[in-house]
């Protein structure tokens, strides 16, 4: 890490009285974006390349509130645009920024523009990012700081639009917030108090263009941090990142580890969560935190997730009996390793959030003996090193989904002696047909686990549905199981 001067909080929201500004996307982000502008005096235009009937729908409550809105064009700049602010999904190089750049106009994110509304007494933001667990992490960092009798949220990626919460009445003492590789793309000024980078795995390369670009993205989340940057021990990459920071002088790198924690670092020992970052007394060697019993699930990933929960909240200067109380409190979202059921002795659980190889692959650490179904559309990944990593823990393998023979193909590669049953039906009752196959290949004492390692977009409208559909297969197994004992 390097240290320099960081601009610390506004002491008064930035002035957009008169400024001509495009907000780029109808979205939730964008219409949080567009009406917080025009609350503050700029004038402004909301483009979109969309024009069905659901972006009018989107487009009317704006109109009727003097904000402009142009659909159907959403590569042409505006007339008289000194600023442009964008959703978090328009790449970086689409037509109207190139348009935007050629004109000399800057280019902001929501999260950027939600940052430069915060008044005097902005609470601080401790941030979270990373490939895989952010969500997860940013909800144990607020159950803990709430435990801490802190008002707090949860916010930014993980749903609430940051601007939202920022021009909220409602007063907090510190936000937890999520922040994705998109979003930090675009908010240059951004300065936590601490933050975490949770991993770094290849994805959403098609925005970024490439691994290093999407990891210098992700790094922009330390840059002029006040009191923590919090990273991977398991994860290299992630301590790269905090060494090529500028920030804050006295900033001070926080490893967490599964393992033993070195100085500064939090690990665990002998099943439980322990401190040596920020010890309270003198000379004192480690400050136990919690059981690795109060985190639910106890699964290595999710540990580590409860780790870097903790090492921010402690940073911030949670006690102990917070982390231990707020991760006790916790539970998880659904889809995320959820328990659905335990039917014949077989253990059944949805993680339809596991959507790239590297969350599968903690996915599929946590459990063994696996019965895996996997698969839908693989977004240019490979499945050879997963395999490979994963193969000794599986039973067998059900495989749905457009791309499934790219799984198929790396398992007849790593792991040839597994099980395989290919599905290519991808009707209504593709899922309950890959529960009744999973049933049949499992034995009392297995797990079977829906880990797909793809997006869900071939055959379901989300992971959320693809889960639901998942858990309501298994529900329905249950059923038959039961009325064929009695």
């Amino acid at each position: 890490m390097s240290t320099a001067p960081v601009p610390g909080p506004a002491d008064e929201a930035e002035d957009f009285t008169g400024r001509q500004v495009t907000v780029a996307g109808l979205g939730v982000s964008g219409i949080s974006a567009a009406r917080a502008l025009a609350r503050y005096g700029a004038e402004v235009t909301v483009v979109d390349g969309g024009d069905s009937e659901a972006h009018r729908t989107r487009a009317e409550p704006l109109t009727a509130e003097g904000i402009a809105v142009r659909l159907g064009d959403g590569a042409t700049l505006p007339d008289g645009t000194g600023l442009v602010v964008t959703s978090p999904g328009w790449q970086p190089d689409s037509p109207l920024f190139a348009a935007a750049a050629a004109a000399g106009v800057p280019v902001w994110g929501d999260v950027e523009l939600a940052w430069r509304l915060r008044g005097p007494g902005a609470a601080p933001w401790l941030a979270v990012t990373g490939t895989n667990g952010k969500t997860t992490t940013v909800r144990m960092l607020a159950a803990i700081l709430e435990a801490a009798g802190l008002r707090t949220a949860a916010v930014g990626n993980i749903g609430t639009p940051l601007i939202d919460v920022v021009l909220s009445p409602e007063s907090y003492d510190v936000l937890a917030v999520e922040l994705s590789s998109y979003q930090l793309h675009w908010a240059p000024s951004v300065r936590a108090h601490s933050a975490a980078v949770l991993n770094l795995a290849p994805d959403h390369l098609d925005w970024h263009g490439s691994m290093e670009a999407y990891a210098a993205d992700k790094g922009r989340v330390y840059e002029g941090n006040e009191v923590a940057c919090v990273h991977n021990t398991a994860d290299p990459a992630t301590g790269e990142l905090v060494r090529a920071a500028d920030v804050v002088e006295g900033c001070r790198a926080i490893g967490f580890t599964l393992g033993t924690p070195g100085p500064s670092e939090l690990g665990v020992v002998d099943g439980l969560l322990v401190d040596r970052a920020f010890v309270e007394r003198r000379h004192q060697q480690a400050q136990e935190l919690a059981e690795v019993t109060d985190v639910d699930p106890p699964a290595p990933h999710n540990i580590a997730n409860a780790l870097a929960a903790a090492a921010l909240a402690r940073a911030y200067g949670v006690p102990p009996t917070a982390v231990r109380d707020g991760l006790r409190a916790f539970r998880p979202d659904a889809h995320r390793i959820e328990h659905v059921a335990d039917v014949g002795g077989v253990r059944y659980v949805d993680d339809s959030k596991a959507t790239n190889t590297h969350a599968t692959e903690a996915s599929l650490a946590a459990y063994d003996p696996i019965v895996w179904i996997a698969g839908g559309l693989a977004k240019g990944a490979t499945f050879d090193g997963l395999v490979t990593a994963s193969a000794a823990r599986l039973r067998g393998a059900v495989l749905i989904g457009a791309d499934r023979h790219l799984i198929r193909e790396a398992l007849a590669r790593h792991a040839p002696d597994v099980p395989v049953v290919d599905l290519e039906r991808t009707d209504t009752g593709a899922m309950a047909a890959a529960v009744a196959e999973a049933a049949r290949l499992a034995q009392p004492g297995d797990t079977v686990l829906l880990a797909p390692a793809c997006a869900s977009m071939d055959m379901f409208t989300n992971y959320n549905r693809r889960g639901e559909a998942f858990a309501a297969a298994v529900h329905a197994l249950a059923t038959v199981r039961t009325a064929d004992e009695q």
